[in-house]
């Protein structure tokens, strides 16, 4: 009985060692097949990685190759005039900075400043020139919206925009456009490069720059328009030729109160003060002309006025074939068919085109409200 035992108990031990040892082993394979697994990753992530920075450098050079000329963009702050003649030697637009002068960051009111900040990019002065914050924002609210309600652009990618490159949209563009708005922050202050963006964006009217737009729209220096005044500016960016105020006065104010709402929101104004500032009496524009004639053909011809003349650092007139008089008939015209039968017809817009027999265009409309759309149906569609 004592050996039985003895056996029994014996047993008893090795079992559990048995099963512990076993237990030991399947965890260092485990282990094992962890760590390969890891140093698999690992090596083919550090191979990957190489060959995306190999691309992306080629990527880089490829784009960067042909930038345009930073010396020169720089030292022309000022676009130059560009004057349209109709056949009769009439006047039919003035494009360009006619009366405007550099003006300074510090000289600006604040207001103007901030606006501007509030509306296009709260994050200015924190980023480096490309707001990878934005960009994710900007996305997710064109996602859940499903269609394009907001850019990721900078101040500083708009101000690269507006001193190098042309206005055309493909990949190599916005490469080259990320690219010079790094060079910018690395060779300039943010003052500096919103000094540049203020006095070379857009603004409508054939304005370009805050000092040239506050004075066609308000008739004085930007260093001394008001608060209202500052928000009608800073919404103009949007949109310039469709928020022209001298032609579509309602789309400009409905902007300018967006922008006061966003100053709000942003901090820069109190909600009183805001609502106080949207009473119109605080800065209608001047009406010193609500309506021009040949806008879509005035458009065409400034979209390709460079491809004749090329670069230029003066100002130039140029006379076209447009017939001041059968340009008026046209539109009159247009808006007068399309509002007697456009609803019989099932046709909201139109498009007019009247050529000399040479070929000449003596009237060209592009739509029936340029205030609405300025999509040119006449060499667009």
């Amino acid at each position: 009985m004592n050996i039985i035992k003895l056996a029994n108990s014996k047993a008893t031990v090795k079992q559990p060692i048995k099963i512990a040892n076993r237990k030991r082993r399947k965890k260092h394979q485990k282990r094992s097949a962890f760590l390969r697994s890891a140093g698999f990753f690992i090596k083919w992530s550090v191979v990957a990685s190489i060959w995306c920075a190999l691309v992306l450098g080629v990527a880089v050079i490829f784009f960067a190759h042909d930038l345009p000329s930073i010396d020169t963009a720089l030292s022309e702050f000022r676009k130059p005039v560009i004057t349209l003649l109709a056949a009769n030697g009439k006047e039919i637009a003035k494009i360009g900075q006619v009366r405007g002068t550099i003006v300074q960051y510090k000289d600006l009111p604040v207001y103007l400043l901030q606006a501007i900040i509030a509306t296009e990019d709260r994050r200015y002065f924190d980023h480096l020139g490309i707001d990878l914050v934005g960009i994710a924002r900007a996305a997710i609210a064109n996602i859940r919206a499903g269609r394009i309600i907001q850019g990721g652009s900078t101040l500083t990618q708009q101000a690269a925009k507006n001193l190098f490159l042309s206005p055309e949209r493909t990949l190599k563009r916005k490469v080259q456009e990320i690219l010079l708005a790094l060079w910018l922050e690395w060779n300039f202050t943010k003052h500096q490069i919103f000094t540049i963006y203020l006095n070379r964006v857009y603004l409508g009217a054939g304005t370009y720059g805050v000092e040239a737009a506050s004075k066609k729209y308000f008739g004085k220096s930007a260093t001394s328009i008001n608060l209202y005044q500052s928000a009608l500016i800073a919404g103009l960016l949007k949109a310039p030729s469709r928020l022209n105020p001298l032609i579509n006065l309602k789309g400009a104010t409905k902007r300018a109160q967006q922008v006061l709402t966003n100053m709000v929101s942003a901090g820069y104004l109190k909600e009183g003060r805001a609502l106080t500032a949207k009473n119109p009496r605080f800065g209608l524009v001047r009406a010193d002309e609500s309506k021009r004639y040949g806008q879509y053909f005035i458009d065409w011809v400034v979209e390709r006025l460079p491809s004749y003349v090329g670069p230029s650092a003066g100002d130039i007139t140029v006379k076209t074939t447009l017939d001041t008089h059968i340009q008026i008939i046209a539109e009159k015209k247009l808006e007068g068919i399309l509002a007697r039968h456009g609803e019989s017809l099932k046709v909201s817009e139109g498009a007019f085109l009247v050529l000399a027999p040479n070929g000449a265009i003596r009237a060209l409309v592009g739509g029936r409200s340029y205030a609405k759309s300025q999509f040119n149906r006449a060499t667009q569609a």
